[in-house]
Parts: structure tokens; sequence; C-alpha cells
């Protein structure tokens, strides 16, 4: 048994034509790829990319300046 088989028989079980499985399967396809962000949600997840880099780097300071400190309490 093939997959358009299997296909025809979930179809067929459902009462719809396969061609409406397939594009159900397409949509679905499309939602989860990253282009169904809209240009608002884009920017601002691109926003937050950058704040988080930033947050990083500046944990990254911290780490480093407190071990100085601790260094020269001793």
């Amino acid at each position: 048994m093939n997959y358009g088989t299997k296909l025809q028989q979930a179809a067929d079980s459902l009462g719809i034509r396969s061609n409406m499985l397939y594009r159900w399967k397409q949509q679905q396809e499309h939602q989860s790829s990253k282009e169904c962000l809209s240009e608002d949600e884009r920017a601002e997840l691109n926003r937050l990319r950058k704040e988080v880099k930033n947050l990083r780097t500046k944990k990254e300071i911290l780490k480093k300046a407190s071990g100085i400190d601790a260094q020269e309490m001793k």
C-alpha cells in the first residue's frame, strides 16, 4: 500500500475528497514555516533577539567583573 492509497482511504473515511487533505497539508506546512510571521512579528522577533544578545553580553561582563572583585579580596 503506498502513500496515495492510504491518503485516499483517510479521505474516504472522513467523507471528503483527497485533494482537500493535500490542501490542508500544504496550509499546515505554510503555517509552520518561518514565512507565516507577519512584518510586526518578524520585527519584534529581531528586536528580542538583539535584546537577548545584549543581555548575554552584559551578563558575561558582570561575571568577569565579579570574578576580578573576588580575587582582589583575597
